[in-house]
């Protein structure tokens, strides 16, 4: 068994004694280096514990990229490339690299440490905390009182609201500096900051906790999320992806890297989503709403506000990617972390066959019309695996992973599904058919993941049904369906193809599958 390895945190705000066992530690084997690097103490508890299987990796130096002395030599192994035309952003190949590591990489979460600064300090041990990165994108805070009695009658219709606490009712007892945080609440909206949650900061004349003022205490770390459009995964996943981005900003502990935290959702809603067993790979507990605390007064021990989803200069929504460079460590191991959590596997290979997978869309628009025909076509292609998939409610979303994990080569129209991106393997080829004239979206999602990115190139081998029926009467790109030259689509599924195959990874894991399936004949 392991170890229970006993760490005690403390605060100015207070003392806590967190009980932690190397097994409860949620991240994937190839990541614990750096956890181990981060928390010496754990390290020290494997080194006396016989079960431990991670002996082989105390004391090799790495880091993921944020900590202070952190040398980019031994950083997180998946590191950035910019092999193409920075196109005037700086000056020198080395600035272009550094700039999309501050964009779209640890380095942006390293920057949010970096900004931190207390809004309110305490001075003795029942006294409350809060700190925050600049114009409040991320806060945290300890002995934080929250007052919900302002929800009696207001309905079970709040979402995106900004007016969901009142002056007065979000505070703890510590020296508030007001004007510190007031400057930083320039972003005044429901999904880019806390600002309008956090103006409604006050010191308040009592210790919430120690003073008994709170109806219902809450000893576990909380995390509040606002969430973004539930019913889409590119909006949901930016949900997912920065509240994991999150963990690394909050990383004073190793308790931030378990599951036995509580999630709060910012609304009255009860939530729900195709998506949510993605929650799984965050916390063990029940999702709450502001349901729960409706008409109480909550005191949280520890609690942390997530960064948001439509941050201006956010992550991955809105980011400004700087031309000519590829492949975020952040999104790697957001991807490597999710699909450990929820135990989705590469499946083993009887064959060297390219796996070829077409998400095929069931809805009125961005169709593809002779999409049996082209599924015919790709089907007599010798060295093609080929799968048409529909990814619905039907469909369970750990299966869809499984599904898209195993993909060499991912198929897909414009639309949210070509978010499944993120969990194709290393090697792997996004083949977005169309963009409908919007070309960043997806092809900068594969750039952060580090993927082969293609899509349509002679418009035309493409026949547009109609004009487009967009919002208004307005003729769009989006609002109608297509129909493609097969030989066309043939050659650029065989550009993505080639690109799989001439990947040093996936010969290595073709020929150990076939050497695994060999020796298990035997």
């Amino acid at each position: 068994m392991y170890l229970t390895l006993h760490l005690v945190i403390y605060s100015i705000s207070i003392n806590i004694v967190y009980l932690i066992q190397l097994k409860d530690i949620n991240v994937p084997p190839e990541h614990m280096g750096y956890i181990f690097n981060l928390f010496p103490s754990l390290a020290e508890s494997c080194k006396v514990d016989s079960d431990c299987i991670y002996k082989n990796i105390i004391g090799y130096k790495s880091c993921w990229g944020y900590e202070p002395g952190c040398n980019k030599n031994v950083s997180y192994h998946v590191r950035p490339r910019c092999p193409g035309d920075h196109r005037g952003w700086v000056r020198t190949k080395e600035a272009q690299y550094d700039t999309f590591y501050t964009q779209a990489d640890f380095g942006y979460v390293k920057d949010q440490i970096e900004e931190l600064q207390v809004m309110c300090e305490a001075s003795y041990l029942h006294d409350s905390s809060l700190e925050c990165s600049k114009y409040l994108r991320f806060c945290r805070g300890r002995n934080l009182m929250l007052n919900f009695t302002g929800l009696i009658g207001r309905g079970d219709n709040l979402r995106y609201k900004m007016d969901i606490l009142s002056e007065g009712q979000i505070g703890g007892y510590c020296n508030y500096y007001e004007d510190r945080l007031k400057v930083e609440a320039e972003h005044m909206s429901a999904l880019q900051s806390w600002a309008p949650e956090m103006v409604n900061f006050i010191k308040t004349p009592y210790r919430p906790i120690f003073d008994e003022k709170c109806d219902i205490v809450i000893e576990k770390p909380t995390y509040i999320m606002k969430l973004d459009a539930t019913v889409n995964m590119y909006h949901h996943f930016c949900d997912f992806f920065n509240l994991y981005a999150s963990l690394h900003v909050n990383s004073t502990h190793p308790s931030t890297f378990t599951k036995d935290n509580h999630i709060l959702i910012w609304e009255t809603f009860t939530y729900d989503s195709a998506f949510k067993d993605a929650f799984k790979a965050f916390t063990s507990n029940k999702i709450w709403d502001l349901k729960k605390f409706r008409g109480k007064i909550a005191c949280f021990r520890n609690v942390v506000f997530p960064l948001l989803p439509r941050m201006i200069f956010g992550l991955y929504y809105n980011t400004p990617l700087i031309y000519g460079c590829e492949r975020s460590g952040l999104f790697h191991a957001f991807s490597k972390h999710l699909l450990h959590s929820l135990e989705i596997k590469l499946q083993t290979r009887s064959n060297d066959k390219i796996r070829v997978t077409l998400l095929s869309r069931g809805t009125t628009y961005r169709a593809i019309l002779n999409e049996k025909e082209i599924v015919e076509a790709l089907l007599k292609v010798k060295g093609y695996h080929v799968q048409r998939v529909v990814y619905d409610r039907t469909v369970p979303f750990t299966e869809q992973l499984e599904i898209t994990h195993n993909t060499d080569v991912f198929i897909g129209m414009h639309g949210a599904g070509l978010t499944h991106l993120l969990f194709l393997p290393d090697w792997a080829a996004v083949f977005e058919v169309y963009n409908c004239e919007d070309p960043n979206c997806y092809s900068d999602l594969a750039r952060l993941r580090g993927l082969k990115y293609v899509t349509w190139e002679k418009k035309n081998k493409l026949t547009q049904q109609d004009k487009g029926h967009g919002p208004g009467g307005a003729s769009h790109a989006k609002f109608t369906n297509y129909s493609f030259d097969v030989v066309e689509f043939l050659r650029l599924v065989e550009v993505c193809a080639a690109h799989v195959r001439s990947r040093k990874d996936f010969k290595n894991f073709v020929e150990a599958s076939m050497k695994k399936s060999v020796h298990e004949e035997l």
